[in-house]
């Protein structure tokens, strides 16, 4: 099957899809120009920056809007505004929001998909073993709908911060502000954050299928955290690829190449990932 060709696509910004904190939560579409006469399948991006920094800028989706998917990059309050899980609940609001809004917009979701870069890789794999599990869904919006995801994608992703060593141990480390002081001192909540810890318990018919895409020469997340989380996934029995990138750092893939008509290899990866497990294509990756 060859590569589908790219098609104008259209971008609506700010759109609220819940409330935390006293503030609207926003996020960003980048769809199809013409609505497809089929449901469409759905694609989040959530954005990194060590979960106290970064955009939703919808940029990151606009190779997927463009070969057919309905896409969503999403805001979430920082840790300077709240700690762990009120992360994670902002991004299940928008999991929510997706479904409650499905049938006025032209959407599958049950054909949703989820990717992130570094702590919003970390996320997205959060979504991905949490499911419907109720001490997470929090109260951001949209209650009632499922908060489960159908495929995702973890570039450069922490995901057992136990694991991690070195400065992101310190006192004010992005985990440490995360879950609201040194990791070592706030083990229930490190605990709680850290996506591994699910996996055991979630079941392999729980769990949908992942890409891990890492860096070998990754400095900030080391490329074991992709391992470890692959590992996890394939002890339990889900559908798990890893693929390690030799010579590359943190920043790359999805941040990498222009948005013109030719795909970075990383975006190649993730177009063939989601269009296997949300379209049942064949496609490249």
């Amino acid at each position: 099957m060859g590569e589908t060709p790219a098609r104008p696509a259209v971008v609506e910004v700010d759109i609220q899809y819940g409330e935390a904190g006293g503030r609207p939560l926003l996020l960003d579409i980048v769809r199809p120009r013409d609505r497809p006469a089929a449901p469409a399948p759905v694609v989040v991006y959530i954005h990194g920056g060590g979960w106290m920094g970064g955009s939703k800028g919808p940029g990151r989706n606009r190779f997927l809007a463009e070969r057919g998917f309905f896409t969503v990059s999403i805001a979430y309050r920082l840790s300077q505004e709240a700690i762990f899980p009120a992360q994670l609940e902002d991004a299940k609001a928008a999991i929510r929001w997706l479904r409650a809004v499905a049938d006025h917009r032209g959407l599958d979701p049950e054909r949703t998909g989820v990717w992130g870069h570094s702590a919003g890789g970390h996320l997205a794999a959060l979504l991905g073993v949490t499911g419907d599990l109720p001490a997470l869904e929090g109260a951001s919006g949209s209650p009632s709908y499922s908060s489960r995801v159908g495929a995702v994608g973890v570039l450069s992703g922490p995901t057992d911060f136990l694991q991690m060593g070195g400065w992101h141990e310190a006192p004010d480390s992005p985990e440490a502000r995360l879950v609201g002081g040194p990791i070592r001192e706030r083990l229930d909540v490190v605990r709680a954050a850290n996506p591994i810890s699910y996996v055991p318990t979630a079941g392999a018919g729980a769990l949908p299928p992942f890409l891990i895409v890492h860096g070998e020469r990754d400095e900030t997340v080391p490329v074991g955290q992709g391992r470890l989380l692959h590992e996890a996934l394939t002890g339990a029995g889900a559908d798990a690829t890893f693929v390690p990138l030799p010579g590359v750092g943190h920043d790359f893939g999805a941040l990498v190449g222009p948005d013109g008509p030719d795909l970075s290899p990383t975006r190649r990866l993730l177009l063939g990932f989601f269009d296997r497990h949300l379209r049942g294509g064949a496609g490249a990756g």
